[in-house]
Protein backbone atom coordinates (compact mmCIF):
# COMPACT_ATOMS: atom_id res chain seq x y z
CA UNK A 1 0.00 0.00 0.00
CA UNK A 2 1.09 3.27 -0.28
CA UNK A 3 2.86 4.99 2.48
CA UNK A 4 1.75 8.20 4.15
CA UNK A 5 5.54 9.33 4.90
CA UNK A 6 6.20 7.21 7.62
CA UNK A 7 9.30 5.95 8.33
CA UNK A 8 10.10 2.46 8.78
CA UNK A 9 13.58 2.72 9.67
CA UNK A 10 13.77 0.45 12.84
CA UNK A 11 14.17 2.62 16.13
CA UNK A 12 14.70 1.19 19.73
CA UNK A 13 11.11 2.68 20.58
CA UNK A 14 9.18 1.37 18.00
CA UNK A 15 9.02 -1.98 19.51
CA UNK A 16 6.13 -1.75 21.87
CA UNK A 17 4.28 -3.89 23.96
CA UNK A 18 0.75 -4.81 23.45
CA UNK A 19 -0.83 -4.18 26.73
CA UNK A 20 -1.54 -0.11 27.26
CA UNK A 21 0.28 1.46 29.84
CA UNK A 22 -1.67 3.99 31.97
CA UNK A 23 -1.23 7.93 31.73
CA UNK A 24 -0.71 9.06 35.17
CA UNK A 25 -3.17 11.50 36.27
CA UNK A 26 -1.56 14.82 37.65
CA UNK A 27 -1.67 15.58 41.10
CA UNK A 28 -4.05 18.54 41.50
CA UNK A 29 -3.22 20.70 44.98
CA UNK A 30 -6.54 20.37 47.48
CA UNK A 31 -8.98 23.29 47.23
CA UNK A 32 -9.00 25.99 49.81
CA UNK A 33 -12.01 25.01 52.28
CA UNK A 34 -15.01 26.44 51.61
CA UNK A 35 -18.14 27.26 53.39
CA UNK A 36 -19.43 23.63 53.27
CA UNK A 37 -16.29 22.72 55.03
CA UNK A 38 -16.72 25.05 57.62
CA UNK A 39 -20.21 23.94 58.36
CA UNK A 40 -19.17 20.57 58.72
CA UNK A 41 -16.53 21.61 61.21
CA UNK A 42 -19.35 23.41 62.90
CA UNK A 43 -21.70 20.48 62.81
CA UNK A 44 -18.78 18.10 64.16
CA UNK A 45 -18.06 20.51 66.90
CA UNK A 46 -21.97 20.55 67.94
CA UNK A 47 -22.53 16.86 67.89
CA UNK A 48 -19.23 16.86 69.98
CA UNK A 49 -20.30 18.73 72.29
CA UNK A 50 -23.90 17.32 72.53
CA UNK A 51 -22.49 13.70 72.76
CA UNK A 52 -20.31 15.40 75.73
CA UNK A 53 -23.13 17.35 77.37
CA UNK A 54 -25.71 14.03 77.43
CA UNK A 55 -22.38 12.16 79.19
CA UNK A 56 -22.13 14.83 81.53
CA UNK A 57 -25.44 15.12 82.90
CA UNK A 58 -25.68 11.48 83.33
CA UNK A 59 -27.95 10.87 80.03
CA UNK A 60 -26.23 8.38 78.52
CA UNK A 61 -27.09 5.53 80.28
CA UNK A 62 -29.21 4.11 77.53
CA UNK A 63 -27.32 2.99 75.26
CA UNK A 64 -28.84 4.69 72.14
CA UNK A 65 -28.60 8.02 72.89
CA UNK A 66 -24.85 7.49 73.25
CA UNK A 67 -24.55 4.91 70.86
CA UNK A 68 -26.34 6.81 68.24
CA UNK A 69 -24.21 10.23 68.76
CA UNK A 70 -21.13 7.91 68.35
CA UNK A 71 -22.03 6.15 65.06
CA UNK A 72 -23.54 9.81 63.46
CA UNK A 73 -20.15 10.88 64.39
CA UNK A 74 -18.31 8.34 63.06
CA UNK A 75 -20.28 8.22 59.96
CA UNK A 76 -19.79 12.39 59.29
CA UNK A 77 -15.70 12.10 60.13
CA UNK A 78 -15.82 9.12 57.32
CA UNK A 79 -17.90 11.15 54.32
CA UNK A 80 -15.46 13.83 55.26
CA UNK A 81 -12.35 11.65 54.43
CA UNK A 82 -14.32 10.52 51.38
CA UNK A 83 -14.76 13.79 50.59
CA UNK A 84 -10.64 14.78 50.97
CA UNK A 85 -11.48 16.37 54.04
CA UNK A 86 -9.90 15.89 57.31
CA UNK A 87 -11.46 17.02 60.67
CA UNK A 88 -8.81 15.84 62.98
CA UNK A 89 -9.76 16.29 66.93
CA UNK A 90 -7.97 18.62 68.58
CA UNK A 91 -7.02 17.41 71.33
CA UNK A 92 -8.12 14.64 74.18
CA UNK A 93 -10.45 15.16 76.68
CA UNK A 94 -8.82 15.10 80.43
CA UNK A 95 -12.55 14.92 81.53
CA UNK A 96 -14.03 12.47 79.36
CA UNK A 97 -11.35 11.05 77.84
CA UNK A 98 -12.62 11.76 74.22
CA UNK A 99 -11.85 13.48 71.18
CA UNK A 100 -12.54 17.59 71.29
CA UNK A 101 -13.69 18.16 67.48
CA UNK A 102 -15.11 21.45 68.19
CA UNK A 103 -14.11 24.39 70.99
CA UNK A 104 -10.98 24.06 72.88
CA UNK A 105 -9.81 24.77 76.36
CA UNK A 106 -6.32 24.61 77.28
CA UNK A 107 -5.56 24.73 81.06
CA UNK A 108 -3.88 23.36 83.87
CA UNK A 109 -1.25 21.71 81.00
CA UNK A 110 -4.48 19.71 79.47
CA UNK A 111 -7.53 20.13 76.66
CA UNK A 112 -10.67 19.82 77.84
CA UNK A 113 -14.20 20.03 76.35
CA UNK A 114 -15.32 23.55 78.00
CA UNK A 115 -18.70 22.21 79.35
CA UNK A 116 -16.26 19.60 81.00
CA UNK A 117 -14.13 21.83 82.82
CA UNK A 118 -15.62 22.52 86.06
CA UNK A 119 -15.23 23.10 90.13
CA UNK A 120 -13.95 19.73 91.58
CA UNK A 121 -15.80 20.57 94.60
CA UNK A 122 -18.93 22.09 93.58
CA UNK A 123 -18.95 20.98 89.65
CA UNK A 124 -19.81 24.57 88.40
CA UNK A 125 -18.39 25.24 84.80
CA UNK A 126 -15.42 27.50 84.67
CA UNK A 127 -14.40 28.33 81.01
CA UNK A 128 -16.05 31.67 81.52
CA UNK A 129 -14.86 32.59 84.80
CA UNK A 130 -11.56 33.46 87.08
CA UNK A 131 -10.56 29.59 88.32
CA UNK A 132 -8.00 28.66 90.77
CA UNK A 133 -5.44 25.90 91.27
CA UNK A 134 -4.57 23.32 93.64
CA UNK A 135 -3.03 19.97 93.68
CA UNK A 136 -3.90 20.20 89.92
CA UNK A 137 -7.56 20.23 90.07
CA UNK A 138 -9.01 23.41 89.30
CA UNK A 139 -11.76 25.34 91.70
CA UNK A 140 -14.24 28.35 91.54
CA UNK A 141 -13.45 30.74 93.82
CA UNK A 142 -15.40 30.41 96.60
CA UNK A 143 -14.70 26.85 97.04
CA UNK A 144 -11.30 27.35 96.75
CA UNK A 145 -11.44 30.04 99.63
CA UNK A 146 -13.57 28.00 101.24
CA UNK A 147 -11.13 24.26 101.38
CA UNK A 148 -7.94 26.42 101.29
CA UNK A 149 -7.40 30.32 102.60
CA UNK A 150 -6.42 30.51 105.80
CA UNK A 151 -9.32 31.25 108.58
CA UNK A 152 -9.84 34.38 110.66
CA UNK A 153 -9.25 33.79 114.22
CA UNK A 154 -11.88 36.03 115.35
CA UNK A 155 -14.96 35.63 112.57
CA UNK A 156 -13.83 31.89 111.66
CA UNK A 157 -14.03 33.02 107.70
CA UNK A 158 -11.72 32.21 105.10
CA UNK A 159 -9.42 35.07 104.57
CA UNK A 160 -9.46 35.88 100.79
CA UNK A 161 -7.22 39.15 100.37
CA UNK A 162 -4.43 40.39 102.90
CA UNK A 163 -3.99 38.20 105.97
CA UNK A 164 -2.30 39.78 109.21
CA UNK A 165 -0.28 37.15 111.70
CA UNK A 166 0.05 37.89 115.12
CA UNK A 167 -0.20 35.05 118.53
CA UNK A 168 0.58 32.45 116.30
CA UNK A 169 -2.87 32.81 114.33
CA UNK A 170 -4.45 34.72 111.12
CA UNK A 171 -6.79 37.37 111.22
CA UNK A 172 -8.50 39.63 108.63
CA UNK A 173 -6.89 43.06 109.45
CA UNK A 174 -9.96 44.38 110.13
CA UNK A 175 -11.26 41.49 112.82
CA UNK A 176 -7.52 42.34 114.51
CA UNK A 177 -8.43 44.44 117.42
CA UNK A 178 -8.51 45.28 121.56
CA UNK A 179 -10.57 42.15 123.05
CA UNK A 180 -12.25 44.76 125.60
CA UNK A 181 -12.79 47.96 123.83
CA UNK A 182 -12.38 47.15 119.73
CA UNK A 183 -10.21 49.67 118.77
CA UNK A 184 -7.59 48.63 115.94
CA UNK A 185 -4.62 48.52 116.87
CA UNK A 186 -2.60 51.90 115.50
CA UNK A 187 0.97 52.29 115.15
CA UNK A 188 1.12 51.32 119.62
CA UNK A 189 1.15 47.60 118.88
CA UNK A 190 -0.75 44.92 121.34
CA UNK A 191 -0.28 43.91 124.65
CA UNK A 192 -1.51 40.05 124.94
CA UNK A 193 -3.10 37.96 128.03
CA UNK A 194 -4.30 34.47 127.72
CA UNK A 195 -3.98 34.60 123.89
CA UNK A 196 -5.81 37.64 123.59
CA UNK A 197 -4.90 40.95 121.93
CA UNK A 198 -5.38 43.86 124.47
CA UNK A 199 -4.60 48.27 123.76
CA UNK A 200 -2.03 49.04 126.15
CA UNK A 201 -4.98 51.50 128.03
CA UNK A 202 -7.46 48.30 128.84
CA UNK A 203 -4.55 46.07 129.25
CA UNK A 204 -3.07 48.45 132.11
CA UNK A 205 -6.67 48.57 133.81
CA UNK A 206 -7.35 45.17 133.79
CA UNK A 207 -4.00 43.24 134.35
CA UNK A 208 -1.58 46.21 135.56
CA UNK A 209 -1.24 45.58 139.44
CA UNK A 210 -2.48 48.72 141.19
CA UNK A 211 -1.24 51.12 143.66
CA UNK A 212 -2.71 50.03 146.93
CA UNK A 213 -2.82 54.07 148.10
CA UNK A 214 -4.29 55.89 144.27
CA UNK A 215 -5.34 52.70 142.80
CA UNK A 216 -3.98 53.35 139.10
CA UNK A 217 -1.43 51.18 137.63
CA UNK A 218 2.01 50.52 138.45
CA UNK A 219 3.99 50.47 135.68
CA UNK A 220 7.44 51.43 136.81
CA UNK A 221 9.16 52.75 140.07
CA UNK A 222 7.25 50.91 143.14
CA UNK A 223 7.31 49.53 146.42
CA UNK A 224 6.06 46.61 148.22
CA UNK A 225 4.27 46.61 151.22
CA UNK A 226 1.39 45.54 153.62
CA UNK A 227 0.74 42.43 150.75
CA UNK A 228 0.33 45.03 147.36
CA UNK A 229 2.32 47.32 145.60
CA UNK A 230 2.28 51.25 145.77
CA UNK A 231 3.75 54.41 143.84
CA UNK A 232 6.67 55.76 145.62
CA UNK A 233 4.76 59.05 146.31
CA UNK A 234 1.91 57.05 147.68
CA UNK A 235 3.07 55.69 150.27
CA UNK A 236 2.62 58.22 152.75
CA UNK A 237 0.99 57.88 156.22
CA UNK A 238 -2.71 57.39 155.91
CA UNK A 239 -3.38 60.58 158.31
CA UNK A 240 -1.21 63.34 157.97
CA UNK A 241 0.13 62.02 154.35
CA UNK A 242 3.91 62.41 155.64
CA UNK A 243 5.94 60.38 153.90
CA UNK A 244 8.82 57.51 155.89
CA UNK A 245 11.52 59.30 155.79
CA UNK A 246 13.15 56.92 158.31
CA UNK A 247 11.99 53.83 156.36
CA UNK A 248 9.93 52.79 159.12
CA UNK A 249 5.74 52.78 159.57
CA UNK A 250 3.26 51.46 161.58
CA UNK A 251 0.42 49.63 160.04
CA UNK A 252 -3.38 49.48 161.15
CA UNK A 253 -5.99 47.89 159.25
CA UNK A 254 -3.65 47.49 156.14
CA UNK A 255 -3.10 50.93 156.01
CA UNK A 256 0.54 52.52 157.25
CA UNK A 257 1.07 55.35 160.02
CA UNK A 258 3.40 57.68 160.89
CA UNK A 259 3.66 56.79 164.50
CA UNK A 260 2.27 59.52 166.02
CA UNK A 261 -1.22 58.73 164.34
CA UNK A 262 -0.78 55.30 164.59
CA UNK A 263 -1.02 55.68 168.53
CA UNK A 264 -3.37 58.14 168.16
CA UNK A 265 -5.36 55.76 166.05
CA UNK A 266 -5.00 53.39 169.07
CA UNK A 267 -5.57 55.76 171.57
CA UNK A 268 -2.20 55.22 173.40
CA UNK A 269 -0.99 58.96 173.05
CA UNK A 270 0.11 60.49 176.92
CA UNK A 271 -2.51 62.54 177.69
CA UNK A 272 0.49 64.51 179.55
CA UNK A 273 2.54 64.93 176.67
CA UNK A 274 0.75 64.57 173.79
CA UNK A 275 3.70 61.89 172.32
CA UNK A 276 2.74 58.30 172.14
CA UNK A 277 3.69 55.72 174.65
CA UNK A 278 5.43 52.80 173.77
CA UNK A 279 6.63 51.40 177.07
CA UNK A 280 5.47 51.31 180.47
CA UNK A 281 1.98 52.90 180.76
CA UNK A 282 -0.33 54.10 183.24
CA UNK A 283 -4.36 54.02 182.41
CA UNK A 284 -6.49 56.68 184.61
CA UNK A 285 -9.98 57.76 184.07
CA UNK A 286 -10.04 56.21 179.97
CA UNK A 287 -6.87 58.12 179.63
CA UNK A 288 -3.23 56.61 179.36
CA UNK A 289 0.37 58.51 180.25
CA UNK A 290 3.87 57.70 180.64
CA UNK A 291 5.08 57.16 184.06
CA UNK A 292 6.58 60.29 184.63
CA UNK A 293 3.68 61.79 183.13
CA UNK A 294 1.21 61.28 185.69
CA UNK A 295 1.57 63.87 188.08
CA UNK A 296 -0.58 66.72 189.82
CA UNK A 297 -1.73 69.48 188.12
CA UNK A 298 -1.09 71.96 190.63
CA UNK A 299 2.06 71.05 192.58
CA UNK A 300 3.57 69.03 189.74
CA UNK A 301 4.23 66.00 192.17
CA UNK A 302 4.00 62.24 191.24
CA UNK A 303 0.80 60.55 191.02
CA UNK A 304 0.16 57.15 192.53
CA UNK A 305 -2.96 54.83 191.52
CA UNK A 306 -5.80 55.54 194.36
CA UNK A 307 -3.98 58.88 195.40
CA UNK A 308 -5.80 61.14 192.83
CA UNK A 309 -8.92 63.20 192.23
CA UNK A 310 -9.94 64.35 188.73
CA UNK A 311 -11.46 67.63 188.09
CA UNK A 312 -12.18 69.51 185.06
CA UNK A 313 -10.17 66.97 183.17
CA UNK A 314 -7.27 67.52 184.93
CA UNK A 315 -5.69 65.20 187.90
CA UNK A 316 -4.93 66.43 191.06
CA UNK A 317 -3.19 65.32 194.28
CA UNK A 318 -5.57 64.61 197.67
CA UNK A 319 -3.74 67.66 199.54
CA UNK A 320 -3.88 70.00 196.43
CA UNK A 321 -7.15 68.60 195.61
CA UNK A 322 -8.30 69.51 199.31
CA UNK A 323 -6.89 72.83 199.13
CA UNK A 324 -8.34 73.54 195.87
CA UNK A 325 -12.00 72.09 196.18
CA UNK A 326 -12.70 71.40 199.29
Amino acid sequence: SPCLGVDTTASPLSAMSSTPVPVPKPLLPSPPPTEATWQLDELLAELGHTQSKLAAAGQGAGVPAESSLDNMLDSLTRDLQELGITASPAGICAACRKPIAGKVLTALGKTWHPEHFTCARCGRELDKGPFFEQGGRAFCEEDYHQAFSPRCAYCAGPIREKVLTALEKTWHPEHFFCAHCGKVFGDEGFLERNGKPYCHQDFLAMFAPKCQGCERPVLDNYLSALEGVWHTECFVCTECLTGFTGGSFFELEGRPYCELHFHQRQGTICHGCGRPVTGRCITAAGRRYHPEHFICTYCLGRLHKGTFHECGDKMYCQPCYDKLFV
